[in-house]
């Protein structure tokens, strides 16, 4: 597996639990003496997948490693079909399995009560019907879940202890841009007709030029936007996203969102998706004092998590005494290593890089990896 390809995935991670920590789903846990392997071997070791100085990881335990990743992120389960990635998987659960026991009793006491606390707001927040429909989709028990839980949030707790204040304001500093909010609106002439038929880029940019022209003789954008932006997730909004974070949307509209004059109106952008009329209305560049405390705890959880990017990418191999998983058949890889996103959630495509506050935007407008994209705002996944 190419070091790129690692780092990605370990990014994706990382970002996973930011996002869990914050919203519905948290993903973590810790080995709770050996109640967890029992609990995920139902009884039976099975084939040992994965020996590490010190433990032994089996293909029960892999597979509902696997099956709780589906649980919590369903949009990874192209991924998880990949052979890299599933070695990635293995790898990293040797890292939280290996760190946990590792762990000092504060540690663990902190990620025992973080896993719990999130583990009821997921229930509160999804239901009990719900929740247990998620969990049995899966065929997992709760206490497997809260035992994964407990396993990662206990990892989370220890790289994070020395983390300062002063280590959290200067990797605020040097990604302050990833903060920066903007209310924008857009029309979206895209590559395919509200009638599902494809249309050249010729023809999508000569639209585009019309509706730009209407616009400068002083039409209201809102209603330009109702009338022709195919954008599904901003158009009965009159092709606002409001306050939306920068960092969610794809390079070309993310550029323009950050540069372009206030109230002016752009030429036509092109993305993927098409050509975007473009206007911020407002943006809002965040200063370290403005952070919440959900903010600054995210941002150590990223400073610590460069922890264990050395590890892996130092250590992990020194402890790992063999690997041996079975092979996938028929897997193929997505291009760019992305995660290709359910059709349900149209053109969204989120970064998985971005940041993990929800903006509530959907659609065509190109964003990055947020929870609620749906659409074709120019979401990159």
């Amino acid at each position: 597996m190419s070091r790129s390809k690692a780092r990605s995935w370990k990014t994706l991670f990382i970002a996973l639990v930011a996002v869990l920590t914050i919203s519905m789903l948290a993903a973590c846990g810790k080995k709770d003496d050996n109640k967890g392997k029992e609990a995920a071997n139902n009884g039976s070791s099975g084939k040992v997948v994965a020996t590490y100085e010190g433990g032994e990881i089996t293909e029960n335990e892999f597979d509902l490693e696997l099956r709780i990743m589906k649980t919590l992120q369903p949009q990874m389960a192209q991924l998880l079909e990949m052979d890299d990635f599933r070695e990635f998987l293995v790898k990293q659960a040797i890292t939280y399995e290996y760190l946990s026991g590792k762990a000092d009793d504060k540690a663990q006491k902190e990620g025992k009560k973080t896993a719990e606390d999130q583990l009821t707001a997921i229930k509160t927040q999804m239901g009990d019907e719900a929740f247990k429909q998620m969990l049995d989709t899966q065929k997992i028990t709760e206490d497997e879940l809260k035992n994964y839980m407990i396993r990662i949030f206990t990892v989370v707790a220890s790289q994070t202890a020395g983390i300062t204040e002063e280590d959290i304001k200067t990797e605020f500093e040097a990604t302050k841009d990833d903060y920066t909010t903007a209310s924008v609106r857009h029309i979206l002439i895209g590559l395919t007709d509200t009638e599902g038929k494809e249309r050249s880029k010729e023809d999508a940019l000569k639209l585009a030029n019309q509706v730009k022209a209407k616009l400068d003789k002083g039409e209201d954008f809102a209603t330009l936007a109702k009338e022709y932006s195919e954008d599904p997730g901003s158009k009965d909004n009159g092709g606002l996203y409001e306050d939306a974070l920068v960092t969610q949307w794809v390079p070309q509209f993310q550029e323009k969102a950050r540069t372009l004059k206030i109230n002016e109106i752009s030429d036509p952008v092109e993305t993927d998706y098409g050509y975007h009329i473009m206007r911020v209305e407002s943006r809002t560049e965040k200063k370290y004092e403005d952070l919440t405390a959900e903010e600054k705890d995210m941002i150590k959880n990223l400073v610590g998590s460069t922890k264990l990017d050395e590890f892996m990418d130092k250590d992990l191999d020194k402890i790992i005494k063999k690997i041996d998983l079975p092979k996938v058949e028929n897997n193929t890889e997505t291009d760019n290593n992305a995660v290709t996103p359910p059709a349900s959630e149209g053109n969204a495509g989120t970064d998985s890089q971005g940041t993990s506050k929800e903006s509530g935007n959907s659609g065509n407008a190109g964003a990055n990896n947020s929870e609620k994209t749906d659409g074709n705002a120019g979401n990159t996944k």
